[in-house]
Parts: C-alpha cells; sequence; structure tokens
C-alpha cells in the first residue's frame, strides 16, 4: 500500500476546497481526521482500468443512480466529461490523492484489464496502441512508482508517425489564438484523415468506433430516440438490448446531453464514436420522408396563412370577382367615367410609388444607417470567442461553378473548424453532385441531397439544409457569390451591437461582370440603387425590409421559430423580410458587399426577372389576405412602405406598357377618345407623373451609381427607361405565369461569365 506524503495530502484538500467538492482518504491514515471512503469493487469496475489510470480516477460507490467517482485532478474537464459518457451515469465528484487513487485501481483490477465489450457486426472495435515500441516509450518516460501521465492527443499522433512534432506545435499555437479544437485544425490542414483522428480519439478514450455507411435505417431502433433530439444532439441509435441502448455520436456527450437523453429511455447508454457527416448522412437517410416534409409543409402547416401554397383565399377570389363584376358593369352603364377613374387612380399610385422611392433615397444619401463595424472592432474581434456559423449554398445544373463556389468561402475569413457549410443539391442532379465528391472537400463541407419532390424550389432546399444546420448563426449564399472576406465576422459584431430585436442582417449585393454588356450595367445600376440606398432607406424608416435573395444572416432560432423560409414563394426572400417584421423582429444593412454573376443574356434576365415579379405578386397577396390585420401588425407607416414597396413593385412594371401604348397611339393618331379619357386635371396629373416619375427614376438609378462609386456606370443610366420596358415584359410574363405556373422556379443559368472577376480582398 503506497501512503500519501503530507504535502500531498495537503495539496489535495487544497485542490478540494478550490474545486468546492469534499475531500475523501480512500483508506485510513495514522492521526487523520479525513473520512475514510472504502471502495465498492462492483461500482469501480463501471469504468475500465485504461481510463481510470488515464485520467486518475475511479468509482468509488454506486447508490441510486448516481456514480460517486474519486479524482486527482478536479479541473480536467476531460476527465469530468468522459466519466459520464462511458457510464451514462450521474456522476458526484470527490477528491483524493493520486497516490491512493492509483494504489485503489491496483487492488481492484490486480493488474488486469477486461477487454471491451461492444456490438458485433459492422462495429469496429480499435483497441489502445499496444505496439511494443511504443509500449517500450511509455515504459521509458514514465516514473516507475507513479501513475502513468495521460497523454495527450497530440502526443499519440506524433508517436503513432501520422504528423510531426513542428505540425503540432503550429497547430496549438493557432489552437491558443481560436480556440479552436487541436484535433480538427488537423483535419481541415489536410494532415490527418477524418477517420485517422476518429480511430485516435477512440483510442485515447477507449471507445469503440462504428461504421455507419453500411447500416440499414430499417433495421436500426430510431423509435427509441424522438427524432428532433437525435437531430439535435447528433446521436443515432444503432442498436439495442435488454439492458442496453448504443449510440452513434461523433464526440463524448456532456451531462445536458445525457440527461436529455434518460428523459426518453432508461436503458444504460453505451457511446461509439462516427464521423459527424456520417451520422448526418445516416439520419438524413432515416427521416428523409419527415425532412421532406418538414421542408415542404411546415410553415404551412404552424402558420397556414402566411403561406402561398395557393395564389387566392377564398376571401381574395370573392372580392377580386366582385370588383370585376363591378368594374364590367361599370363599363357598360358608364363607359367613360369608368376608365378615367381608373386612370386616376392609377395615376395617383404611380406617383405615390415614385415619391416614396425619392423620400427612400434622400433618407439613406448622406446618412450612415447600416450598423457601423470599424477596422478596430474587427482587430479587437477574438476568434476564440466566435459562434459557428452555417453557410447554406442552394445549387442546382451548377456543376462548371462548383469549384469557384469553393473558392469563394475558402477566402472567408472565419475558423474553419466554425463552419458548417451545407452544399444543397437536388437529388436528380447527379453531375453536380458528382462534382462536389471530386473535390474531396475538407468535412466543414457537407453535400445534402434534397429529395425529390414538389414544389422544387431553392427555399424547399434551404429549409431542408436548415433542418441539420449547427451553426448558432446562419447565411445564404448562391453558387456564383463571392462575399467580402470579412463579410461573417461583421455579421457576427452586427448581432452584437444592434439592437436585440435584429434578427437579420442584410449584406449588399452587386455584380462582378458589370461591363460584360449594355444589360449588365443596367442590371448594376438597378442593385446599387436597390441595396446602397433603397435598402438603407426602409432601414432608416423603420419599415418592412424586402430582403435579397443572398447574404442575409440570420439567427438560427429565431428563423426556426418563423419555420424557415416559404417553399411555395419564388421570392422566399422578400416574403421572409415582411415576416420577419410582421413578428416584431428588425432588419439591419452592413456595409458588406457580396459581389454575384449579373444575367448577360436577355432570355436569361427575362426568366429571372418574371420569377421575381411573380414573387412579389405572391407575397403581397398573401399578406393582404387579411388587410386590417396587416395594418395593426405593420402599422400606418410600414402598411403604406408595404404597399408601395411590394406592391408598388410590379404595378408600375404592369401599367408602363399601358400608359406608353395610349402616349404613343395619341401622338401618332391625335384619336379623340384617348384625349376624353384624360380630362384636365387627369391630364395635368398624368403630365407631371410623367416628368416627376422619369425624374425621379432617373435621379435615383444616377445616385445609387454615385453612392456606390460606379462613376463610369452613369451614361448607361441615362438609357434606363429601355430597360423599364424590358423589366415589364418581365412582369406580364410572371403575372400570367402566376395563374398558370404559380411555383414553378424558372432557373437561372450561371457561369454564363468567362471572366475570373475582380478579387473582392479589400473591397
Amino acid at each position: 500500500m503506497i501512503e500519501a506524503t503530507d504535502t500531498n495530502l495537503q495539496l489535495a484538500r487544497e485542490r478540494a476546497r478550490q474545486a468546492g467538492l469534499p475531500f475523501v482518504a480512500l483508506h485510513s491514515h495514522p492521526g487523520s481526521a479525513d473520512p475514510v471512503h472504502p471502495v465498492d469493487f462492483m461500482a469501480a469496475r463501471m469504468l475500465s482500468e485504461g481510463v481510470c489510470r488515464q485520467f486518475r480516477i475511479l468509482p468509488v460507490a454506486y447508490s441510486e443512480g448516481v456514480l460517486t467517482i474519486a479524482t486527482a485532478e478536479p479541473f480536467d474537464e476531460l476527465a469530468r466529461s468522459v466519466a459520464p459518457a462511458l457510464t451514462g451515469k450521474a456522476v458526484r465528484w470527490v477528491i483524493a490523492t493520486a497516490e491512493e487513487i492509483a494504489d485503489a485501481i491496483d487492488g481492484v483490477f490486480r493488474g488486469s484489464e477486461p477487454p471491451l465489450s461492444g456490438a458485433t457486426g459492422t462495429v469496429a472495435e480499435h483497441p489502445r496502441a499496444r505496439d511494443e515500441e511504443l509500449q517500450e516509450q511509455l515504459r521509458e518516460e514514465l516514473p516507475a512508482d507513479g501513475p502513468p501521465a495521460r497523454l495527450r492527443l497530440g502526443e499519440l499522433l506524433v508517436m503513432r508517425g501520422i504528423v510531426t512534432q513542428e505540425q503540432i506545435e503550429l497547430r496549438l499555437a493557432e489552437q491558443a489564438r481560436t480556440g479552436e479544437r487541436l484535433g480538427e485544425l488537423l483535419v481541415h490542414d489536410g494532415l490527418v484523415e477524418e477517420q485517422q483522428l476518429l480511430d485516435v480519439v477512440a483510442d485515447q478514450l477507449e471507445l469503440p468506433r462504428v461504421d455507419l455507411s453500411g447500416l440499414d435505417p430499417q433495421a436500426l431502433p430510431l423509435e427509441q430516440i424522438p427524432e428532433p433530439v437525435s437531430r439535435l444532439l447528433r446521436v443515432v441509435p444503432i442498436g439495442i438490448d435488454e439492458r442496453t441502448l448504443y449510440l452513434a455520436t461523433p464526440d463524448l456527450l456532456d451531462e445536458h446531453a445525457l440527461a436529455t437523453l434518460r428523459e426518453h429511455t432508461d436503458r444504460e447508454l453505451r457511446i461509439f464514436l462516427a464521423e459527424p457527416n456520417a451520422i448526418d448522412e445516416l439520419l438524413a437517410r432515416a427521416h428523409r420522408e419527415a425532412y421532406s416534409n418538414t421542408a415542404t409543409l411546415e410553415l404551412l402547416e404552424r402558420y397556414p396563412e402566411e403561406c402561398a401554397n395557393r395564389v387566392l383565399s377564398g376571401a381574395q377570389r370573392t372580392v377580386m370577382i366582385t370588383m370585376a363584376l363591378v368594374f364590367i358593369a361599370a363599363l357598360v352603364v358608364f363607359p367613360l367615367g369608368t376608365l378615367i377613374t381608373v386612370i386616376a387612380i392609377s395615376t395617383v399610385w404611380y406617383m405615390l410609388a415614385s415619391l416614396y422611392k425619392l423620400k427612400l433615397t434622400y433618407s439613406a444619401l448622406g446618412h450612415e444607417y447600416e450598423v457601423d463595424i470599424t477596422d478596430e472592432d474587427l482587430a479587437a474581434l477574438d476568434e476564440r470567442d466566435l459562434p459557428v456559423y452555417s453557410i447554406l449554398v442552394p445549387l442546382y445544373k451548377e456543376a462548371e461553378v462548383v469549384p469557384r463556389l469553393i473558392d469563394g468561402i475558402d477566402g472567408l475569413d472565419y475558423p474553419r473548424t466554425k463552419l458548417d457549410v451545407r452544399l444543397l443539391c437536388e437529388e436528380d442532379d447527379a453531375e453536380t453532385i458528382n462534382a462536389i465528391r471530386a473535390l474531396g472537400l475538407p468535412p466543414h463541407y457537407k453535400l445534402v441531397i434534397v429529395p425529390e419532390s414538389m414544389p422544387k424550389t431553392k427555399p424547399k432546399a434551404c429549409n431542408y439544409g436548415l433542418l441539420q444546420a449547427e451553426g448558432e448563426i446562419v447565411v445564404i449564399y448562391d453558387a456564383e457569390d463571392r462575399p467580402d472576406p470579412d463579410q461573417l465576422k461583421k455579421a457576427v459584431l452586427a448581432f452584437q451591437k444592434a439592437d436585440p430585436r435584429v434578427t437579420c442582417v442584410q449584406a449588399k449585393l452587386n455584380y462582378f461582370n458589370q461591363d460584360q454588356n449594355l444589360l449588365t450595367r443596367w442590371f448594376s445600376a438597378e442593385y446599387s440603387l436597390w441595396f446602397d440606398l433603397l435598402l438603407p432607406g426602409l432601414d432608416a424608416e423603420k419599415a418592412p425590409i424586402p430582403l435579397g435573395g443572398t447574404s442575409n444572416h440570420f439567427i438560427t432560432e429565431r428563423l426556426v421559430m418563423l419555420a424557415g423560409w416559404d417553399p411555395f414563394n419564388v421570392t422566399e426572400d422578400a416574403d421572409l423580410g415582411i415576416r420577419l417584421h410582421k413578428a416584431g423582429y428588425q432588419t439591419a444593412i452592413i456595409d458588406s458587399t457580396t459581389l454575384e454573376e449579373a444575367n448577360s443574356h436577355l432570355p436569361n434576365w427575362i426568366r429571372q426577372r418574371s420569377r421575381w415579379i411573380k414573387g412579389y405578386i405572391q407575397t403581397w397577396l398573401v399578406h393582404m389576405r387579411h388587410p386590417l390585420r396587416l395594418l395593426r401588425q405593420l402599422g400606418p407607416r410600414g402598411f403604406l412602405s408595404f404597399q408601395l414597396m411590394v406592391g408598388g413593385s410590379f404595378v408600375v412594371f404592369l401599367l408602363n406598357p399601358i400608359f406608353w401604348f395610349l402616349t404613343t397611339v395619341f401622338f401618332l393618331t391625335e384619336v379623340g377618345v384617348i384625349q376624353q379619357l384624360f380630362p384636365s386635371f387627369i391630364f395635368y396629373l398624368a403630365a407631371t407623373e410623367l416628368f416627376i416619375g422619369n425624374f425621379v427614376f432617373l435621379y435615383v438609378n444616377l445616385a445609387g451609381l454615385m453612392e456606390r462609386g460606379y462613376f463610369e456606370l452613369i451614361k448607361y443610366a441615362l438609357l434606363t427607361p429601355v430597360y423599364w420596358g424590358l423589366m415589364s415584359i418581365g412582369a406580364w410574363k410572371g403575372l400570367i405565369q402566376l395563374f398558370t405556373n404559380p411555383f414553378y422556379w424558372e432557373k437561372t443559368e450561371h457561369g454564363l461569365d468567362s471572366t475570373a472577376g475582380p478579387s473582392l480582398q479589400g473591397h
């Protein structure tokens, strides 16, 4: 029996005092008043000898579901997480000296170590390294009379020749700076394969490994743990017997996770290690139909009045049919008066939309309404405190742009082990799926295959990716996006500095191929206006903000509470911005830009524009199902803003061809009936609108380009009336398609620009 020295006893008592834990003696000492805690041999064998020696711990008693464990190192967090994970018990910790724990381990195990027990079949158990050379090296390095020192992960990797000591030291320095885990740093740097790392960790913790790739989900006891719990904790049941439930998990389970699992099973829990992505894939295969239904129907089931699954509600259909009948009757009885009234209402609406955009532009010009993030703020950011960030990238038929996409994401200044990049591919898109697999991407990239179902839309794919997203914050990027390198950090700081109600941070969008042709120049002018002036102006007015389709950063928890995106709405971004505002949340704009590829081919541009207009009409119809309720939710100013920004965005472009046609016919023929449609007061109003409207739209386009600094595009903005004509073509196409094929997603072809585009560094 090894006696603890007085000095060691004093040190152990001091550790107990600092940790706030009781100190016990495992055998009596002459003249000592310390309580003696006898060792229960049955309890002691709840942990293997290797684990006990490695972590200097020993179970000493078990009563009423609580396992008492003696430790010599109360501040060893890994040891304190290993014990409950391996035993599946609630743990009470006590302090004893290292000498007494080592002596008690000898007494319990008598130098023997029972083999690990585990499941059979696909389970691959990896014993601790026992090769003679390693064991000899261990014996030489460890003191003969003391307990063996616990080998750290880096030491094991070096001793097995997987990495060098220099590589470990470099990653340890990075670990101190970023707070990232050593193993993950090595994997993301390509120095260690994920399976290699898992093998070493399994050996270190004396845990078995399991290969999930060949498991049949139908044969697994998945019903033992509810699917939401499995997804939240990232565990999957892989086996069961009368006493034990076997779980695959990528890491040790903490006490909170164990307590959650115990709410659903009274069996003992046995842990098997598996790769995180393999667990996600198995859960996705096992719950394929449930995940697909959730992605498609969550919003419809929880908030049916907020979903665009039908074009018109029953009440809207009744109102519109009634209005159509009244209009026809009035047209028959009072044809001229009816048409004059319609023209007057349209002209007033047109003028209000023009003046409102002018007001928003004035509000934004010269004012900083974005959340102010300085270089000093970025420099002071401690990377150890950064949250996990999920990036959702919906892809469809875009194999050619995948390498460029990966380059853009790799260029983000954010710790890689805190990134959760989910590449969302439709099941029938084998070309893009194979292109991603061929790249051999590091583990923070996850290929997510969205099951075939209708509607096949971007928002449904995003909802599917959101189901397993790990990040506290989630952002959407499109395949061709090139965000500023510091955009994620700016978004984190924006959430910290902004009003607590801010749930979405919208970055600005523009184009890297603006000089490709006249269409891309007009497109860039439009985006400069929208994201540099109108959205900041809406932010200043505290009005609802129709989001852009990409680079919107969300607090994940709140996005999930809102049921994500509407899979039936083909401008899900604008719709979600309105729903955020209705729920009492806010959107903030940050001065960070994501460059996209502007459509350079007219037919492709028309398809995209018609989808946008169709989605804006959908959004207006959905939120106008209950106008009085919407007025209460948004307030009078917000309600008016919604009418002019969302409603005005499609009404103006639908009206333009009609007024252009009447004007052209009048000047060419001077037909009297057109004069009758514009009596004096209507004529002066329309003439004023012709001047004000054209001036406003030209002015705000020029202002947007000047605000962005694109002075070379100003001369092309003078030709934007032609661009408005193209918008009207898209608007009428979208309106017709709303009633013929409402949920059809007009695919925008990317990769039409052959240039690499400018670097975003320092943009």
